[in-house]
């Protein structure tokens, strides 16, 4: 008799109906065979389910009921883990609630920068606030004037007015009382468009045609006519056209040496001279503002009289112009507050002569002084000669005007066969 498994798989396959009637149901054990799937095995495996979510503690009213989605928190198995570190003490450098760093080097850059800012603000500013404060002269000369020519030409003029000094003042300085002006030094600057400045002195005493006034000497061009008549008189003895005018008076260029705590001067003899109030050793020495004028304006104990006085004028301004523009001037604030204020107050400008043109004067002159200029006197026929207006300076007339043609050109490079 088959056995019952026998049975089964007949009736399983078909083979034979069950003896016995319907097969009950039958639950298949999991590691039983099914049923053969002709399709193939899908390639995707779907991820298992979930597990249950344990029971969490039952809600209260007026409490949301627990995510069923989420697991609820359970207590930590273990032991127990060790509290959080302290926070630690900020280190030197860091301040504040952020606790942010300060670099030191930026901080020492930030205030270097401020630095150089109030430094550039002082510098820039000193000079503006003494620019306001400079006096006009009107210097526009009549009559036919030069065209214009490539470069720039100046007119320094030093006045022997009196105008503001007092008797007392005006016998320390050895001016005398003589009435109205007269021009005491007279130079010409030109700055060529490239090449060396020249600075040119014209001796006080130069004998010229002055318009509507005839022949004189050419200081008193100054004392006819002002700056006006001065400069129309050097243009027309010279065929150059003056673009700027500069005037220094008795007191302002006394004002200026002192400014600057005064001017070295090398004597190459000892002066000893009563009416410019003179008693100097030879050899290099300190010169305050009195005793500076009257180095410059001394011409009796020279033999060379008004020859030797404008060499020494154009020795003394260069002096003070590299004294000006030197580093221990710019970094005193008080002689610089000093210089730049009785500049502003001794000098006097031309209505049109500019800052910037003032700018380039004195960088010109900066460079005369270092020695890398040109400085000249106008080329001289006769120092002592007898005319209508007694002693006076006679030009070489056919030097002087080769050389003025030069300039005219703005062509300094021969200018030194001049020197004398």
């Amino acid at each position: 008799m088959p056995s019952s498994r026998d049975e089964d798989l007949d009736w399983l396959y078909g083979r034979s109906p069950r003896p016995d009637g319907p097969e009950p149901t039958r639950v298949l054990p999991p590691d039983a065979e099914g049923p053969v799937d002709a399709r193939p095995a899908p390639s995707w495996t779907p991820p298992a389910p979930a597990p249950a979510p344990r029971p969490g503690p039952a809600t209260t009213p007026g409490h949301d009921a627990p995510d069923p989605g989420r697991t609820p928190w359970a207590p930590p198995s273990g032991p127990p883990a060790a509290p959080p570190p302290a926070p630690a003490a900020a280190p030197p450098g860091r301040t504040g609630r952020t606790g942010r760093r300060r670099h030191p080097a930026r901080t020492t850059l930030r205030t270097l920068a401020l630095l150089v800012v109030l430094a550039l603000v002082w510098l820039v500013g000193v000079p503006a606030y003494a620019w306001s404060q400079v006096g006009r002269v009107d210097d526009t000369p009549g009559g036919d004037r030069p065209g214009h020519q490539p470069g720039q030409t100046f007119l320094l003029v030093g006045s022997d007015s009196r105008e503001g000094l007092s008797k007392a003042e005006q016998k320390k300085l050895g001016t005398g009382s003589t009435e109205g002006q007269r021009t005491d030094t007279i130079m010409l600057l030109h700055v060529p468009p490239g090449g060396q400045p020249a600075l040119i002195s014209i001796p006080r005493d130069s004998f010229v045609d002055i318009p509507g006034n005839g022949q004189n000497k050419i200081n008193a061009a100054f004392a006819f006519g002002g700056a006006p008549l001065l400069e129309q008189t050097v243009e027309q003895s010279t065929g150059l056209r003056v673009d700027g005018y500069l005037e220094i008076g008795f007191g302002g260029f006394v004002n200026v040496i002192d400014a600057l705590g005064g001017i070295e001067m090398c004597l190459p003899k000892a002066i000893e001279d009563e009416d410019s109030h003179l008693d100097l050793e030879k050899g290099c020495q300190e010169l305050d503002g009195t005793t500076a004028l009257g180095y410059v304006r001394m011409r009796k104990a020279d033999p060379r009289g008004d020859l030797g006085r404008v060499e020494r004028q154009r020795e003394m301004l260069a002096a003070v112009a590299s004294k000006a523009a030197s580093p221990a001037t710019v970094l005193n604030p008080v002689r610089y507050w000093r210089l730049c204020n009785a500049s502003a107050r001794s000098v006097r400008l031309g209505e049109d002569t500019s800052l910037w043109q003032v700018g380039t004067l004195a960088l010109a002159m900066r460079t005369v002084a270092a020695g890398d200029g040109l400085t000249l006197t106008v080329p001289i026929a006769d120092p002592d000669a007898s005319t209508s207006a007694g002693s006076a300076v006679l030009w070489d007339e056919e030097e002087a005007r080769a050389m003025f043609d030069d300039i005219a050109r703005g062509d300094t490079s021969d200018l030194d066969r001049y020197a004398r």
